[in-house]
């Protein structure tokens, strides 16, 4: 853990609206995949601190939810005010935020994010996410123009997140913001989620990605059981023998999730179990099994024992 003379650490919020990247840039900046990616919005649900770590300074990275407008109570599902909850308290006490859009969009929902950004009154870094998706180079810089109109932001930054290109300049801009003092974690520390919770969003990732439009907002994954074991023959190797339940609300979309012959569900499994070996760095044996649980998703004690809890 760094002590020296100028090092900088702090909170950062990654906020804007849902699917322009927000997770992509924060696992670019972690070296490693703390947070679940699909290319369907509201993939993140949870609050989830991404520790970046470099020679000068640390940055912890508070990942969340896109906000999006509220529905009012009698529309918007427990989940999705729970979402919008935990985006937004996530800029209580942070030293900056990293505004993300997609280069050649600015729409209602950027705004909505900016707007909640000044209102927190905290320094806001823009982030102008995909810039490689711009074949005619020479638009970005009218669009720059317009996105700066109106709007105070401490730095602009193009970016590509998907490809790392950008991110040094937004570092070292992000590090100047912070606060002089230790490194608040381990440099070897990535995030602050244990491993149990990283395993069910790794499984969850695999649901956004294989299931049809709607399906996936269904669902949810609970870790039943994940027990460490010592692997034969293999000095300090381990085996991670994890159980995972999907949860969805009804019978039909059970159905749905495990597949003819069970092959979605095992292709699920397959993939999840991948990933986690790469993150985890151990052999993983994984068992998934799909119930249902009508109406979890609009349930507050429901989320609660699910674990959405603020």
């Amino acid at each position: 853990m760094s002590t020296q003379e100028g090092f900088r650490a702090g909170h950062v919020a990654v906020i804007g609206r849902p699917n322009v990247g927000k997770s992509t840039l924060v696992n670019a900046l972690v070296g490693a995949k703390v947070s679940i990616t699909s290319s369907r919005p509201q993939t993140t649900r949870h609050r989830l601190l991404g520790i970046a770590s470099f020679d000068n300074g640390q940055l912890l990275l508070v990942d969340t939810p896109g906000i999006h407008r509220d529905q009012g109570k009698a529309t918007a599902s427990a989940m999705h005010r729970w979402m919008n909850r935990a985006a937004r308290g996530a800029l209580e006490g942070v030293d900056a935020a990293v505004l993300v859009i997609e280069a050649g969009r600015w729409d209602d929902g950027d705004t909505l994010a900016y707007e909640a950004l000044k209102s927190a009154g905290v320094p806001v870094v823009l982030a102008v996410n995909q810039v490689d998706r711009i074949k005619d180079k020479s638009a970005l810089l009218p669009f720059l123009e317009e996105v700066n109109a109106g709007r105070e932001f401490d730095a602009v930054h193009p970016i590509s997140a998907l490809k790392r290109k950008g991110l040094e300049p937004l570092v070292s801009t992000l590090l100047q913001l912070m606060p002089q003092q230790p490194a608040l974690y381990a440099d070897d520390e990535i995030t602050d989620k244990s491993q149990r919770f990283l395993a069910g969003e790794l499984v969850r990732e695999q649901l956004m990605r294989q299931l049809g439009a709607e399906l996936p907002y269904s669902t949810t994954v609970e870790i039943e059981s994940f027990v460490e074991e010592p692997l034969r023959n293999t000095p300090g190797g381990h085996l991670l023998r994890i159980g995972a339940v999907i949860w969805v609300e009804r019978d039909g979309q059970k159905a749905i999730v495990i597949g003819k012959g069970g092959t979605r569900l095992r292709e699920i499994g397959s993939r999840a179990r991948e990933q986690m070996e790469r993150l985890f760095g151990n052999k993983v044996f994984l068992e998934t099994w799909v119930r249902v649980r009508e109406g979890w998703s609009d349930d507050e004690a429901a989320l609660r024992t699910l674990g959405y809890h603020d």
